[in-house]
């Protein structure tokens, strides 16, 4: 059975009673605004969740609840475009994380991303049986028993905190000695809502759902650190999720044009929005080498006609790659740049860097 809806005509809670109670199979996709996360369930239990939210992915929470930091996420989903592992995989080969931490914060995180889907007022949901997921010693298992009863807890207590804090827009004033707030997650926030940020800029740079962060900015509240500055009532709900995936786009494109300094531009755009953007941080370091490699590029005149220095017996010994051995197997002494580039099948740039290399290696002259 597949079905799909508005969640102002069928409540998020009644859904997912009806997944647990008949205990369905399929995947559940919701979306809201720009946010989508699609949920993977088995007899009615969740086996496995993801989200486009950057406050709900696993790398961000696993930092945040401090297994790693910044610098190893940012490695390792470098590492995660070459060799195409599973984020998890890589942290625990490389000796960050155990199997058992990842497992537990995998489930924590999916229970989390359930809970947050308890409190959106709108929204769509589609679910399909015919997309069962597979069976994987990785299943979470999770009963969503007590999950569905720690989420309606929380839709009455949402209602408690959005009297004080109507809006995603409301601004804070730090007041008092903030020394005395020992807690890193508490003085993350103190410091955050002292520089001005808003409730709903806050939460994202934090890596926080919206609720927890919202409690805990209460919480320092009650305790006289900080008072509500300002409230924009009657301001449209921001879509963050969307205006960085919007401003990502951009940005790559740019430098898909080749403009550096524009792409650079947007990416701190981005990383005014989201301090710990990932995304974007890569993508300053694309930047940056890209710039690299326009630069050496450059300095190779492609009319110049490239000549081997050396034999092969010497050229035996030593190790080329596979773009290095097709270049060297074209050039005869009579061909320039130009004419081999046409018949390399990769592109110019990277056999710009390659007659570039092979000519400080002294394997080749260029004349």
């Amino acid at each position: 059975m597949s079905f799909a809806g508005d969640l102002s005509t069928f409540d998020i809670f009644d859904l997912l009673t009806w997944v647990h109670g008949r205990k369905r199979s399929g995947t559940l996709v919701m979306t809201r605004l720009s946010t989508r996360k699609r949920l993977a369930f088995r007899d009615g239990a969740l086996q496995g969740s993801n989200s486009n939210d950057p406050r709900e992915t696993i790398g961000q929470a696993l930092v945040r609840e401090r297994l790693i930091n910044e610098e190893a996420l940012f490695t390792a989903l470098l590492k995660q475009e070459t060799d195409r592992r599973r984020l998890g995989e890589i942290l625990i080969g490389d000796g960050l994380l155990t199997e058992p931490q990842l497992t537990k914060m995998l489930a924590t995180n999916a229970e989390a991303q359930v809970l947050d889907l308890c409190l959106w007022p709108d929204g769509r949901f589609d679910f399909d049986d015919a997309q069962v997921p597979l069976e994987t010693p990785s299943d979470l298992r999770i009963d969503l028993r007590s999950v569905l009863d720690e989420g309606r807890y929380r839709r009455d207590h949402w209602l408690k905190l959005r009297r004080r804090f109507p809006t995603g827009e409301t601004t804070f004033k730090a007041l008092g000695d903030s020394s005395q707030v020992t807690n890193p997650a508490r003085r993350r926030l103190l410091a955050l809502a002292a520089e001005g940020k808003t409730l709903s800029a806050v939460s994202l740079e934090a890596r926080r759902p919206l609720y927890d962060t919202a409690l805990l900015l209460a919480g320092l509240c009650d305790e006289g650190l900080l008072v509500v500055e300002s409230v924009e009532a009657g301001v449209a709900e921001t879509d963050p999720v969307g205006l960085i995936q919007a401003l990502l786009e951009t940005a790559a494109a740019r430098l898909r044009e080749g403009r550096y300094e524009a792409a650079l531009e947007v990416y701190e755009r981005v990383l005014a929005l989201d301090g710990v953007n990932q995304d974007a941080k890569k993508g300053l370091f694309n930047v940056s080498d890209l710039r690299k490699k326009a630069k050496v590029t450059k300095s190779v005149s492609v009319d110049k006609v490239p000549v081997m220095k050396l034999g092969a017996m010497a050229l035996a010994k030593l190790q080329f790659d596979s773009q290095e051995g097709f270049v060297l197997s074209r050039i005869n002494g009579q061909w320039d740049i130009r004419s081999i580039l046409k018949l390399c099948p990769f592109p110019e740039e990277d056999a710009l860097l390659i007659f570039k290399r092979l000519d400080e290696r002294k394997v080749i002259d260029l004349r």
